[in-house]
């Protein structure tokens, strides 16, 4: 059922980008200019919205993850990734998260074997998980920066070195990106692993699929254009119409484009207008994660929760003497004796 939404949506996505290719002038203008825009100012908006939300919420405790040694005594070693207790290891820490997931790489996948002792748990890695995680999130950074060269000009060196380190196996003309693969088999694993396995699939929601069906469809559509012939498009026509959008010129191409590009970038723009409201915002909520950007120094350093307020606390000296009469009733011990027992 969650799948079914999801494919529906989808397919509804695309069927308003085919539209929007063959609308003409109109549809360049609403598809090619205005949905973008609008895209854009969801996007920025959102994100900034979400992440201004999140640093709002005070921590009234320090929760870090830890899973080595805490920093205690000098003579006892502390680990400085798992356990850090200053800014430097929060900070390498929190590089080791964003550049190669590493609470991903120690995560566990738990399975019952039998053997002739009986039946016993076992924990292995999940090294699959990992590996096409990490493929398709590097994949796709590459693929945002290659893409930038239709919005600059000239075209930073930067953009020219990934896109050549992109292609530096040179299959075929075009030629063949590396990312392109990388992130069609992340998200197809990701995909498919959520669809196989039953537990996951029990647990998946609309929100869980329709995010990889989409980024899939994207990764799709721009492959089609680049390698199938006949569904090629005009990039010089691309090229045009994204420094206009860059510069705000707001010039639409001379010679049409093609309807598929229009389906591609209608699915780009429904994915930054989703992209604040969904779970990919763990791309922005990481950095604010408490049990991740927060030093293990509790030994240290007095923390200060921001929820202290002024508050009389109620002792139980005052707690006895306001139900002593109910806790007699109920048996219960008093420090204090009834009044009418002191007479």
């Amino acid at each position: 059922m969650s799948l079914g939404i999801s494919l529906v949506i989808l397919i509804v996505l695309v069927g308003v980008g085919m539209l929007g290719g063959h609308l003409g002038d109109a549809g360049v203008w609403l598809f090619g200019v205005g949905v973008p825009y609008l895209a854009v100012a969801v996007f920025v908006g959102g994100f900034c919205f979400r992440v201004f939300q999140w640093a709002k919420v005070p921590v009234p405790f320090r929760i870090p993850t830890t899973t080595g040694q805490q920093k205690s005594l000098d003579f006892i070693k502390s680990d400085a990734v798992e356990a850090p207790h200053n800014t430097a290891g929060v900070i390498g820490r929190m590089l080791l998260e964003v550049l190669i997931f590493r609470s991903l790489l120690r995560n566990t996948r738990m399975e019952v074997q039998e053997s002739e002792q009986g039946a016993k748990v076992v924990y292995n890695s999940n090294l699959w998980l990992w590996g096409f995680g990490l493929a398709f999130h590097w994949c796709f950074l590459f693929i945002v920066v290659r893409h930038m060269r239709f919005f600059l000009e000239p075209v930073p060196f930067f953009i020219e070195w990934a896109e050549y380190l992109d292609s530096i196996v040179q299959i075929g003309v075009p030629a063949l990106y590396l990312t392109d693969l990388g992130i069609l088999a992340g998200i197809s694993y990701l995909f498919f692993r959520r669809l196989i396995t039953p537990q996951l699939r029990y647990i998946s929601l609309p929100q869980d699929y329709f995010p990889l069906l989409l980024i899939l469809a994207i990764g799709v559509t721009g492959g089609l254009m680049r390698y199938m012939p006949g569904m090629r498009v005009d990039v010089t026509g691309v090229k045009e119409l994204g420094a206009s959008l860059a510069s705000f010129g707001f010039a639409i191409p001379a010679e049409p484009i093609g309807v598929l590009f229009y389906v591609h970038l209608f699915l780009v723009c429904a994915l930054l207008i989703y992209f604040p409201f969904s779970k990919l915002m763990h791309m922005g909520g990481v950095f604010l994660s408490p049990t991740r950007n927060m030093a293990n120094n509790n030994r240290a350093e007095r923390y200060e929760s921001p929820w202290e307020i002024d508050t009389h606390p109620h002792t139980y000296a005052e707690y006895e003497d306001e139900f002593r009469d109910k806790m007699a009733g109920c048996g219960l011990p008093l420090d204090k004796p009834l009044a009418k027992e002191e007479d």
